[in-house]
């Protein structure tokens, strides 16, 4: 049989079997009742404590996940910074050839100039995982073919590569561009 303990100060109401009743009878006339009052404001006092240790774990929570949103944002917003900051190199050769290109005849070193600004653009491109699919005279796969064209060709095999209109592109192993193809039909 349970019965209710109630108390003035007390928010909860707290069951308690007829055995417990007894021993808290005993305990309550050797304790006192105002040392009663006064255990259960302490134990007030710690329910509040826990409760704003509560709320303060909470706020930070949220304070975190605020954080850490702004800090995904920014790593998009800038995540291209270094790749920018390799490539500007690149620019100011541009402008330097262009000027040179202007006051000078010599096409030869020109199109040399231009070769040194492809491979440095390449060479900055695999720095940052990009690499180039080599498709002319390949087997055809369509993960990282795109057939733009069929002609015949009696020097290659059916479904090779005949000749690579513009070249494909992977990011760290992931296809970014597929190579566009001709390719062989039988």
């Amino acid at each position: 049989m349970t019965k209710k303990f109630k108390k003035e100060n007390i928010r909860d109401q707290v069951e308690i079997s007829s055995d417990a009743e007894e021993a808290l009878k005993s305990e309550s006339l050797l304790v006192g009742e105002e040392d009663l009052e006064n255990i259960i404001q302490v134990k007030e006092r710690e329910a509040a404590d826990n409760y704003d240790k509560y709320l303060r774990a909470l706020a930070d929570l949220d304070n975190f996940k605020k954080r850490a949103a702004r800090d995904k944002q920014d790593t998009i917003k800038y995540g291209n910074e270094n790749l920018i900051k390799d490539l500007l190199p690149l620019i100011d050769g541009m402008d330097r050839a262009l000027v040179c290109a202007e006051n000078s005849a010599d096409f030869e070193a020109f199109r040399e100039g231009l070769r040194m600004l492809q491979d440095q653009l390449c060479c900055c491109l695999q720095k940052h995982g990009v690499e180039a699919i080599e498709a002319e005279g390949q087997a055809f796969d369509p993960n990282i073919h795109e057939a733009f064209m069929q002609v015949e060709s009696p020097e290659h095999e059916a479904n090779q590569v005949v000749t690579q209109l513009e070249k494909g592109y992977l990011l760290n192993g992931r296809l970014i561009r597929p190579a566009k193809v001709c390719v062989c039909k039988k």
